[in-house]
């Protein structure tokens, strides 16, 4: 049984075949419409979402990607309630958190749900990314996407924040090919935003910035705890920081990345 309050959905996806259905599928109880605004996949995304469309309120739409906050601030002026849900499309509500938001009285401006990542079939309890809690369920004129892509951060205008009970399941990495593949993508979006904004690298941050990285996520947020999965996912964060800061120097040097 939905809430009384009407609820709209936003996602954005691209080439999310393989992860899409379950999104969907995990909004389908407390939804009254879902926004879907897919980049133009080139797989078979876009006949999943026409084929749960049948069963679903969903609104599918077409729009050039231009950045993760642009496209996601784009889906949600497409939603038609007061009150948004924004998902990922490789992410999906638990059981516990679809109770908790069945059972919201929505008083406050926003809501936030605590983030567990599956990494290769692992779920990560520590390494930083747990309990990653995310703005994820807000009023509509209140919240906004921002931050610096690839890194978009929905924040509230004005208004108060809660937490609700239950995990918001991020199906993140399939393989360690995948997160380093998308570790190298990211991070040249990422350095280009940052040189735009303003930062500048040096060889000093580009030795230093990993090393403290990993000491932070792999000791203080007790990544070890993780296991062989946590010293992986360390590692690779250590790996982003020394991409992110080598690539913004190639920038100040006027070089290509």
């Amino acid at each position: 049984m939905k809430s009384e309050v009407k609820l709209s959905a936003t996602i954005i996806c691209f080439n999310e075949e393989d992860k899409i259905a379950r999104c969907l599928e995990s909004l389908k109880d407390i939804v009254d419409e879902i926004v879907v605004v897919d980049s133009f996949s080139t797989d078979k995304t876009p006949e999943i979402i026409k084929d749960l469309s049948k069963k679903l309120p969903i609104k599918f739409i077409q729009n050039p990607f231009e950045g993760h906050i642009e496209q996601k601030n784009f889906a949600l002026d497409q939603a038609t309630h007061d009150w948004v849900i924004s998902l990922d499309a490789d992410e999906a509500l638990s059981e516990t958190l679809i109770q908790s938001i069945k059972n919201t009285t929505f008083e406050k401006a926003g809501y936030c749900f605590n983030r567990l990542t599956n990494y290769n079939g692992f779920w990560v309890k520590h390494c930083g990314w747990y309990p990653d809690t995310k703005l994820r369920l807000v009023k509509k004129n209140q919240a906004r996407w921002e931050g610096v892509n690839p890194h978009d951060i929905l924040r509230l205008k004005t208004g108060e924040e809660g937490l609700l009970k239950g995990d918001l399941l991020h199906y993140s990495y399939d393989s360690i090919t995948d997160h380093i593949n998308q570790t190298n993508r990211f991070t040249t979006i990422a350095a280009k935003a940052s040189f735009k904004n303003g930062a500048r690298s040096s060889l000093f941050k580009i030795i230093t910035r990993p090393i403290l990285k990993f000491l932070k996520d792999y000791f203080l947020k007790a990544g070890f705890l993780d296991g062989r999965y946590g010293l992986i996912i360390c590692t690779i964060n250590a790996l982003s920081a020394f991409l992110k800061y080598s690539k913004i120097k190639e920038l100040q040097e006027n070089r290509q990345i």
